[in-house]
């Protein structure tokens, strides 16, 4: 085997593409509360985007309800903004430097809004995932032009990336089937 086909560092980027994606579904709102659901909103805070877990400490004090407990008084008006326009649907409640967000339940459109979201993230994943099989394809073509391995090493090898494709396809439709049902659960 050639330094040029490296199988473990394909598994690494195919699990990378499975971690975006769950991070993706994180940020997706199911009926309860998450503090995961604001990991990916911004504040403008001292001149410059800054993720809102950097300017305050979020929890989950109830089933249906978010608090945001912004360190510095100067960013709770920011922080409110970046809640509000983040397209999530949710209308914090400002207390002081507290933030209260109730989380709102899900309407049967909504829900199905957020099922094809969910949908669109998983297919991102599957691209990522084949443009890693594609990649590994063409090394162990031109390791085999270049003589580094036989025909037939180039066909058990291409099998092997094939299967682990697969497998990673595989466990991306599970997530998105998992996502969707805790969508749809009412």
């Amino acid at each position: 085997m050639s330094e040029d086909y490296d199988e473990k560092a394909l598994k690494k980027r195919m699990e990378k593409a499975l971690e975006a994606l769950s991070t993706e579904f994180g940020g997706l709102r199911t009926g309860r509360a998450s503090a995961s659901l604001l990991d990916n909103i911004t504040v403008m805070a001292y001149g410059a985007q800054t993720p809102l877990n950097q300017i305050g400490s979020v929890s989950v004090p109830e089933p249906r309800m978010l608090a945001v407990n912004v360190w510095d008084k100067v960013n709770v008006g920011a922080a409110d903004r970046a809640i509000r326009d983040s397209g999530l649907g949710l209308n914090p409640v400002v207390d002081g430097t507290n933030l209260r967000i109730p989380i709102p339940p899900l309407n049967e459109e909504r829900r199905a809004e957020l099922a094809k979201i969910a949908g669109k993230y998983a297919e991102q994943a599957r691209i990522s995932v084949r443009n890693v099989r594609r990649d590994g394809m063409d090394s162990l073509k031109k390791m085999q032009k270049a003589g580094d391995i036989s025909e037939d090493e180039q066909k058990v090898f291409s099998d092997d990336v094939q299967k682990l494709t697969d497998q990673y396809i595989k466990r991306v439709d599970e997530a998105l089937k998992a996502k969707e049902e805790e969508i749809m659960q009412v």
